[in-house]
């Protein structure tokens, strides 16, 4: 595996994500950010954050599969929210840990969270972007 996650001592040590990844692969893969689309570009979850989480964590997953990648390949990952405010963490987390029972694997990675006005279209409330190491 070409990514190690880890907590560095003399830093916090969050449940739900790492600080650090270390890449040792050859081939980097770096993922549009994804969004609560269907393969035919239909809406996923309308006003619902959890059901976009998971559509757009589905999403990086079918991407990462096309190029012969899993989670356990991403070093980093950053999410978009729209209207960011810490209320939202709860549905933010049960779409990514919905998303992560599907997929079976688990999502805890590098993140950063990032709070937007708006998104590239008035419907969506989050998008998901990912890097990912490749051997």
């Amino acid at each position: 595996m070409p990514v190690e996650l880890l907590n560095p001592a003399g830093l916090p040590a969050p449940d739900f994500y790492r600080q650090v990844a270390v890449a040792t692969g050859t081939r980097t893969v770096y993922l549009a950010g994804q969004v609560a689309r269907t393969a035919e570009g239909e809406q996923v979850g309308p006003g619902d954050l959890a059901a976009q989480v998971e559509q757009a964590f589905l999403n990086v997953g079918t991407a990462l599969a096309a190029v012969g990648a899993t989670f356990d390949d991403v070093a980093k990952l950053t999410i978009y929210v729209v209207d960011w405010q810490p209320e939202k963490l709860a549905a933010l987390g049960e779409g990514v840990a919905r998303a992560g029972a599907r997929l079976q694997v688990d999502l805890v990675k590098p993140v950063t969270l990032i709070g937007v006005v708006m998104l590239g279209e008035p419907d969506l409330l989050i998008e998901v972007e990912a890097v990912a190491v490749l051997p």
